[in-house]
């Protein structure tokens, strides 16, 4: 066959083809027509307009909303829950919080004055946020809390610790209880520990506790045993053997409170202190009154001033956001002299709490073959003051120990403690009074027991006038509130 013929059989052949296409592609669409709806069938579809939508991407997802409460905002910075599985050690944590749901509460209360801070700045560094909970191990979130071992602060640092962390400590400043200074120290040694082993953050939570020198003997014992080396399988210390699962178990509660019969209340997720420079000595008292912060607060935020007086520490001061603005302004327009009071600076003894420095008369240093009885006598106080007052649990003494003393005058002259009772004349009027014992705890202060019962400082100083400002677990307070 020519190739001219071939050419044509071929050309009809494949329009006869399109024809029939074209047959077959018109009655589907008849067909289909057919079951569309009226309004619809008699619409030309905009294929144009179609075309210009822009594609919905099933993969994005919506922008997470900011939480109002810091809680929430901690639960979602947690990275250390993942391939924890059922383990007895936690469990057994977990239950010891459940069964005190009010050592978490009580903590969180008391740190809710720097929980957002401390947040903030672990977000910055993205470790995990559980790591915001470790000062309720290790303080109970009292920037006063003093160990046996000379640790102090929110963050527990003893003394040569502080000072490799560039934590100064002399009579007047201990940067160990600095609010900012501290978390700064805890972040700086809580890295450096994770990357000395490894990435591994139970280890180096465990090197906090115990020290990296115990976690690293551990590591080398078990690796010439031919044992795992991980945390969970290294002989450590009792202590430390508790330290991580606690801080995990603790993380648990947090996530789920309500589960575990504890009361979290919420803590706004915004700054509740801001950074005030100043370029001068200032007692915190006259700083409190200038810009009417409750003076207690203050010293809650700037605990590092030991004498209450800004002497030997950083040139600035934490004070609640509220009021930065007031102070700031007030102290623009105010004479030096107006802000140092006259009053002489006493000394600091060793383990006591400075807070109760104020009450203090006198100190004695022990000497050989002192009893309690003797030195109790010498000093015209009683023995159970002066164990009391030294946290003494027995008799025991030992030469060169210091001893604080309190001025009992007031006691010895029959003065009674008076406290608010119903029907008191206050500036003029009567109002009645319902009173109430409360039980100081661990880690309380005067100002948290005032917000607690939601009443002022200066009243529940005056319903219990013989209260310094350090508290002792098992005290009573007299509160009174309204009916």
């Amino acid at each position: 066959m020519s190739s001219p013929i071939r050419k044509a059989i071929n050309s009809d052949a494949l329009t006869r083809l399109a024809q029939a296409i074209a047959v077959a592609v018109s009655a589907t669409l008849a067909g289909c027509s057919s079951h569309v709806p009226q309004t619809e069938a008699t619409h030309t579809p905009n294929i144009a307009a179609r075309a210009k939508q822009k594609p919905i991407w099933l993969s994005e997802k919506p922008t997470p909303q900011i939480p109002q409460d810091v809680w929430e905002r901690m639960r979602q910075g947690f990275q250390l829950q993942d391939n924890l599985g059922v383990n007895p050690r936690i469990e057994q944590q977990r239950l010891w919080f459940a069964s005190n749901p009010s050592f978490l509460e009580n903590a969180g209360e008391r740190g809710s004055l720097y929980i957002h801070y401390i947040v903030e700045r672990l977000e910055e560094r993205n470790m995990p946020l559980e790591l915001a909970l470790l000062p309720v191990i290790e303080s109970a979130y009292n920037p006063m809390a003093y160990s046996r071992a000379n640790a102090v602060g929110l963050w527990q640092f003893i003394p040569s610790t502080g000072r490799y962390f560039n934590l100064r400590q002399t009579r007047f400043y201990d940067g160990r209880r600095d609010i900012t200074a501290s978390t700064t120290a805890a972040m700086d040694y809580l890295t450096r520990l994770h990357d000395m082993f490894n990435g591994d953050w139970l280890l180096a939570l465990a090197a906090y506790n115990a020290g990296e020198g115990t976690v690293s003997r551990a590591i080398e014992r078990n690796e010439r045993l031919g044992l795992p080396t991980d945390y969970w399988n290294l002989p450590l210390p009792a202590e430390t053997q508790a330290y991580v699962p606690k801080l995990l178990a603790l993380s648990q509660v947090v996530l789920a409170p309500e589960a575990y019969g504890v009361n979290l209340n919420p803590i706004a997720n915004e700054p509740y202190f801001q950074v005030v420079e100043i370029n001068q000595r200032m007692d915190l008292s006259k700083v409190a009154a200038v810009a009417n912060i409750d003076e207690d607060e203050l010293f809650q935020l700037n605990p590092a001033f030991k004498q209450r007086t800004t002497i030997d520490g950083p040139q600035h001061l934490l004070v609640p956001t509220s009021k930065a603005q007031l102070l700031t302004a007030s102290l623009s327009t105010m004479r030096p002299d107006e802000l140092i009071s006259q009053r002489s600076l006493k000394p600091v003894f060793e383990g006591a709490d400075d807070s109760e420095i104020a009450s203090l008369k006198r100190a004695y240093r022990v000497k050989r073959g002192d009893n309690l009885g003797t030195i109790a006598k010498a000093n015209k106080v009683d023995i159970k003051d002066l164990q009391r007052w030294n946290k003494l649990t027995g008799k025991d003494l030992k030469v060169g120990q210091t001893l604080v003393m309190q001025d009992t005058t007031k006691r010895k002259s029959g003065r009674v403690n008076t406290v608010v009772a119903a029907n008191s004349k206050t500036s003029g009027k009567v109002t009645n009074k319902t009173q109430t014992q409360y039980k100081v705890k661990q880690g309380d202060s005067l100002y948290m027991v005032a917000k607690r019962f939601n009443v002022e400082m200066q009243h529940l100083k005056r319903w219990n006038p013989r209260v310094g400002q350090a508290l002792k677990p098992g005290q009573m307070l007299t509160v009174a509130s309204p009916n």
